[in-house]
């Protein structure tokens, strides 16, 4: 009897998948090394896949739901307002309608197989814990559905959202995309370069630390070739970031302009009609129905969207705009990244990279034959070069229509094996990738391409530190990579004239002369010690949680001084009320927080060991995004032969796990763990070998 209970919770259970083979949990092994770290051991992809979505569940099951419950418009009921917005941003983009339209002919046999897998191992494991689950309509999810969540958050690493906060405030003045506060580091170096020969790689991702982007440390290993440790986010189908025995990359967020505003011309008497190529078009028209948490109850609201020929389409005071991006135009990104995973040589990658389906990210390179590069990667729409792309564009022509083929990978900015022996990026310009010798120039582009031509501090500091090499090792690497150090003049991506708050003057600002003298006293550092930095930092939130509060507010990047003058003025207050002196130490003010684990931190917004931060408790502040997954590789003519990793807290998210909070220590001693592909070195290291149900 018991067998055949079994066999019709299997029967029963497969009947709710997508078509495709059932997957046998039994031909899955797990094993935890002493970090917590899951290493995923298949015959096949699917069943790596199915793992992979089982290992990610037990240790963080809360965020994996998290774009699960956007897709289906079900996160307003569950989060409120913040929710229902996400589930606005879902249906408007149309990744249903994408998805379901292509989703047969998009993806290959081998793809759907390993996109089955993991749709089996999610809803396997919300059957067997109930309570964990985060709407009762939510399972069990469809692989579409997954596909779908990747759509919808290409629209945010596109930086999409802030040109449709253009249009709903009504504010189209200069906006430069580089205010997106948070980025990446990625360095690449060859063996010309370093001392001992071998090829460098450093993935150095600034994501927020916790939620649904965050990071989680996985290594997949099957006997089709699979084999791959790495980072990926909640709901992942594959690490985005990492190395394989032969290669590895790290991607860094372009701020390049991917997407345009429209203004329609609309009919003076006929609602909702607008003028295109001399004909008058009616709006598309779709209401989308939702329930908002709003304390113990759950209201009804509907809301409609319109849709014109560019794409969705929004009224403000000033009348109506349309945003077209190609974010909601591909949905093979998940496919890309699972071939990315499998390249075993330069040739595979780069056959895989031909895909273009990631719509932005750049990717920097390496690999054991000593091939180095940095891709400007993305999907540069071809634009009409008539026109300038950077003010908001008339919308009632197919001049102005750009059509969704993009400009192939070998248009874009590639550089490949410099003979400086480096390249690297801070989501700063792509025209900056290398020494300045050998750096794309910028006459080699149109300007219809929209690339960034910004620095950043990180940069900057970049180019003075390894100017200092002719030849480096990992440790003068890792002294470049762990610098938590501002140049000056201080400058970010965020506020251009940062160093205005160094400026200020005592006879203007006598009530700040104090705060001055200590900034006059800094060195520039944000190291844990420093006793000026503090000031710093928080006139830096303060000025962070302005421009959050005002998104627009800023001109080309820019404050007036007596904006500076305020956040100074709010640091001083704050520093003397909390801490009695205008110096402590930045660790006593700046933490690292998990649970009782609390932590002094190093770093500061725009320097390399970047941090963003957000109140914690009796006038300190905790870390919210920067830092977060960093991998050091290092590889031979053989292969890899070094990896060294570490993640801001640990394995799980579950309290009740030691490893919830086990590599924090780590983490703030700017320490790594040394981590492995061998697999006998893993189960004699292992905490605990198991099979999923």
């Amino acid at each position: 009897m018991n067998k055949f209970l079994c066999l019709l919770s299997v029967i029963l259970f497969a009947s709710q998948m997508s078509v495709g083979q059932v997957i046998q949990p039994e031909n899955i092994t797990i094993i935890r090394d002493a970090w917590g770290v899951p290493h995923i051991y298949t015959k096949t992809d699917a069943e790596a896949a199915y793992g992979l979505a089982w290992a990610q569940a037990e240790d963080n099951f809360y965020d994996m739901q998290e774009t699960m419950l956007a897709v289906r418009g079900l996160l307003g009921e569950v989060k409120g307002k913040k929710g229902a917005i996400m589930d606005a941003i879902g249906f408007m983009v149309k990744a249903k309608e994408l998805v379901e339209e292509n989703f047969d002919q998009a993806f290959s046999p081998k793809f759907k197989a390993v996109l089955n897998g993991f749709e089996q191992g999610v809803n396997r494991y919300a059957e067997l814990h109930p309570e964990e689950v985060r709407h009762k309509k939510l399972f069990p999810i469809k692989g579409k559905e997954i596909i779908m969540g990747y759509v919808m958050n290409m629209t945010f690493l596109t930086n999409t959202h802030h040109d449709l906060l253009r249009i709903l405030e009504d504010n189209f003045t200069a906006f430069d995309y580089t205010s997106v506060a948070s980025g990446s580091n990625s360095f690449a170096i060859s063996p010309t370069k370093t001392k001992d020969g071998k090829t460098y790689l450093v993935s150095n991702t600034h994501q927020p630390l916790t939620g649904p982007v965050s990071w989680y440390e996985v290594h997949i290993e099957t006997e089709e070739g699979w084999n791959f440790l790495g980072a990926t986010m909640p709901a992942g189908l594959t690490p985005f970031v990492g190395t394989n025995k032969n290669l590895g990359w790290t991607h860094t967020t372009n701020q390049d302009n991917f997407h345009d505003v429209f203004q329609l011309k609309m009919h003076p008497k006929e609602k909702n009609k607008y003028y295109f190529d001399g004909k008058w078009m009616e709006l598309e028209e779709r209401t989308l129905k939702l329930k908002v948490k709003v304390g113990m109850l759950k209201i009804p609201v509907k809301r409609t969207f319109f849709y014109s020929v560019y794409g969705p389409t929004f009224k403000n005071k000033s009348g109506f705009y349309a945003l077209r991006f190609p974010s909601n135009m591909v949905m093979g990104q998940a496919e890309q990244w699972y071939w990315m995973n499998k390249a075993e040589n330069y040739e595979e990658f780069r056959k895989a990279l031909d895909m273009q389906q990631i719509a932005n990210q750049n990717i920097t390179y390496a690999d054991k034959t000593g091939r180095i590069f940095f891709l400007n990667n993305g999907l540069f729409p071809e634009r009409n070069s008539n026109y300038l792309w950077e003010a908001i564009m008339p919308g009632d022509t197919s001049a102005t229509l750009w059509q969704p083929s993009f400009r192939p990978l070998d248009s874009l900015i590639f550089v490949k094996n410099p003979d400086c022996g480096y390249v690297f990026n801070m989501n700063n310009t792509a025209f900056d990738c290398t020494c300045s010798e050998e750096n794309p120039r910028k006459s080699q582009f149109p300007q219809t391409m929209g690339i960034l031509e910004a620095s950043t501090a990180r940069s900057i500091r970049f180019h003075q530190l390894i100017q200092d090499f002719d030849k480096l090792n990992m440790e003068d690497l890792k002294a470049i990579k762990y610098d938590s150090q501002y140049s000056f003049p201080m400058y970010t991506r965020t506020l251009e004239n940062m160093d205005v708050l160094r400026q200020l003057s005592p006879s203007k600002y006598p009530e700040l002369a104090e705060a001055i003298a200590v900034l006059q006293k800094w060195d520039g550092g944000a190291e844990i010690d420093n006793r000026q930095a503090a000031l710093v930092t928080v006139a830096c939130n303060f000025l962070q949680k302005y421009l959050r509060d005002n998104v627009l507010a800023d001109q080309n990047n820019t404050l007036p001084e007596e904006e500076y003058a305020k956040a100074l003025g709010f640091a001083q207050q704050h520093l003397r009320k909390h801490f009695g002196t205008l110096e402590p130490e930045l660790g006593q003010v700046q933490k690292h927080v998990r649970g009782d684990k609390v932590l002094p931190i190093w770093g500061a917004p725009e320097v390399l060991t970047q941090m963003y931060l957000e109140p914690f408790e009796k006038g300190m502040y905790q870390t919210a995004v920067g830092e977060s997954y960093i991998m050091f590789a290092t590889y031979g003519k053989d292969g890899v032969e070094k990896i060294e990793t570490v993640v801001p807290y640990g394995a799980s998210n579950k309290p009740e796990s030691p490893h919830y909070d086990d590599q924090m220590e780590l983490f703030v001693n700017k320490g790594l763990k040394e981590m492995t592909m061998d697999k006998e070195k893993i189960r004699a290291n292992s905490e605990r070998i198991y099979h999923p149900q």
